[in-house]
Parts: structure tokens; C-alpha cells; sequence
């Protein structure tokens, strides 16, 4: 994956509670390999009946068209278990989704694409979404995740949470293959001592060891 670090860009900000992963990306844009999800990115919201573009949505409007950042509401990622609503957020641009809560299973999906996901306590939420609107007509943020902070144009730094593990593994560029392969010694003499101590998991060198 590609490391992630440190982040510049335009935080969009979606204040609505409980988006499931059906708003994110709807299942008629998941009928085909080649589909683009990009296009299909909250397609309820973005497009009326006829396919055209709703003016008040944010993603519609300007700066927020390639926003990088998007701040959520709790609870983002609810529904089912559908891992394009992360491949459809990554291939629209956005990088790193910032709310108070996440769905597990989007939670999950996230980290193994390379998609920052960094929870945010209520006063925190608040202060961004205060922010983003003052700052409506250049919203640029920076999420620095070695030091979990946010920066945006009041130049205040906030906080968010997310796992040491995952933070390490996201600033590696590790996926679950890759961070489990730099254990690849430790596993291999976890198994050499086990042959030893616990030769019953082991039928093959059991036998060897067995004299009848």
C-alpha cells in the first residue's frame, strides 16, 4: 500500500449520523468489474432521479469536489459488509475519514486499504465542523498521523484516536500479509520451541519421537 504520513487537503464535511455503506456506494454501481466507483461515490446524494447533479450536496460544490478529508458522523459505515464503499471513498480521492464512531466492519475494511480512519472525541468534532464552515472557501487541513493531530486554517491542533498498531502499519504502507511477514523469525522459532514443548500439535514429529 502506499505509506501514509501526513496529509494536505480539503476537508468536506458530512454532519449526518449513521451513513451505511449503501449511501456510500449503492448497488447498481457494483454490477460490473469496471464499474466507476469514483462516479458512484454517494450517489444518492450527489444526483437526482435523472442523473443530475444536486447543487447542495457537498461534493458538488467548490473546493469540496476533490476534498481529501471528510469528516463524518457517528456511526460512519453502518449496514453491510460492502469493502467497495472504502475502494469507492480511495478512488474519489479521499484518504482519511474523521468522525466520532465507526461502523466495525467498515472500521476494518479501512485499515486493510490504506484508508485512515481517526476518531474524534465530541468537543474535537464540533470545533472541525465549526471550522469547516468559517473556512468554507479554502478548508485545507493536515492530518499528521505519526503525531495523531489534525491542523486546519485556525491553526489549532486537535487530536484523534487510532490504534498504535494500525498508525504504524499505515505509515509503513503495510497491509496484513506484509506486517505479518516482518514476524516471520519470531514465528518460525515460536514453531521450532513448539515442536519441543508441545509435540502434540505436531503429529508428524510426535511419531518421529514415538519408539513403537
Amino acid at each position: 500500500m502506499t505509506p501514509f504520513v501526513q496529509l494536505t487537503g480539503f476537508m468536506a464535511a458530512m454532519p449526518l449520523a449513521n451513513i451505511n455503506t449503501d449511501a456510500i456506494i449503492p448497488s447498481a454501481w457494483l454490477r460490473s468489474m469496471t464499474a466507476d466507483l469514483a462516479a458512484g461515490l454517494f450517489a444518492g446524494y450527489r444526483f437526482d432521479e435523472a442523473g443530475r447533479e444536486r447543487p447542495d450536496f457537498v461534493l458538488n460544490r467548490p473546493p469540496f469536489r476533490t476534498a481529501r478529508i471528510l469528516l463524518a458522523d457517528e456511526n460512519f459505515g453502518c449496514g453491510s459488509s460492502r469493502e467497495a464503499a472504502v475502494w469507492a471513498l480511495a478512488r474519489f480521492g479521499i484518504r482519511c475519514v474523521l468522525a466520532p464512531s465507526f461502523a466495525d466492519i467498515f472500521y476494518e475494511n479501512a485499515f486493510r486499504n490504506g484508508l485512515l480512519a481517526g476518531k474524534l472525541d465530541p468537543a474535537t468534532f464540533a470545533a472541525l465542523l465549526a471550522e469547516v464552515d468559517r473556512h468554507a472557501d479554502n478548508p485545507v487541513f493536515t492530518v499528521d498521523l505519526p503525531s495523531t493531530t489534525i491542523m486546519g486554517p485556525d491553526g489549532i491542533a486537535r487530536r484523534f484516536a487510532v490504534p498504535a498498531s494500525r498508525a504504524e502499519a499505515l505509515i509503513r504502507g503495510d497491509d496484513e500479509i506484509e506486517s505479518t511477514l516482518r514476524h516471520a523469525g519470531d514465528i518460525a522459532a515460536f514453531h521450532r520451541a513448539a515442536r519441543t514443548t508441545r509435540n502434540w500439535l505436531y503429529p508428524g514429529v510426535r511419531n518421529l519421537g514415538e519408539t513403537a
